[in-house]
């Protein structure tokens, strides 16, 4: 059985890109792509009823909370989203929107395979920019060249650790992540351990200092500035 796909992004080059290189998976059927708005995705959704959805969703004006309803609504349908990097808040709305995998318009071929077939399988798979970007602290965010440095490889999480990964993100500490999540401590250090491997550090303080730790920062740049 062929797995159907539908590529919505109001961008020519990077939906014709998407179109080539799915066109060139076996077992994969492209459907009519969607170049225009909301109402367009929806027909076309509704039409082709694809297996997995590759969308731009903010190049079609779409709105997090909007995107959150088609998740709810054609739920036999798998999102791959991909777009440039937002902010932590909107990074955050989407994650919650019930889309399977986030990849950002950075992510090279490799990668975009691996999402898709991730993503197929009903596996969440994330940009490792996204996960990085989430998990630095805020002074480190601000930081243009962090920005720019951050690594794209992906990294395969599962929701559990976005919750986690939200927690550094604000500061808190196992504790009060394992009382905002209604988790053991013990738990919440597991995942934790878990993240840092992925994310390639040591302790704690790793995930914070991410960046600086791999030189992605100014050599002039200081947490206390």
């Amino acid at each position: 059985m062929m797995i159907k796909v539908l590529i919505a992004d109001k961008n020519f080059l990077s939906r014709v890109g998407l179109e080539l290189l799915v066109g060139e998976l076996k077992g994969f059927e492209l459907v009519p792509s969607v170049c225009g708005d909301k109402d367009d995705l929806i027909s076309q959704l509704q039409l082709s009823k694809p297996n997995l959805l590759i969308a731009d969703f903010i190049s079609l004006g779409i709105t997090e909370n909007e995107l959150k309803g088609l998740t709810k609504k054609y739920t036999r349908t798998k999102f791959l989203v991909i777009t440039e990097l937002l902010s932590k808040k909107e990074l955050n709305t989407v994650l919650d929107s019930g889309i399977t995998s986030f990849l950002l318009k950075d992510c090279d071929k490799i990668e975009i395979l691996e999402a898709i077939n991730s993503t197929i399988k009903g596996e969440k798979f994330i940009c490792g920019k996204i996960v990085s970007f989430l998990s630095a602290s805020p002074e480190i965010v601000t930081n243009n060249s962090f920005i720019k440095s951050l690594g794209c490889d992906g990294i395969p999480v599962t929701d559990r650790e976005i919750d986690i990964i939200r927690g550094i993100a604000e500061g808190l500490s196992n504790k009060l992540i394992a009382d905002k999540l209604k988790l053991s401590t013990h738990t919440v250090n597991t995942h934790r351990k878990n993240i840092m491997n992925k994310l390639g550090v040591n302790n704690t303080a790793g995930v914070v200092m991410f960046a600086v730790k791999n030189q992605l920062l100014e050599t002039n740049f200081s947490l206390y500035q």
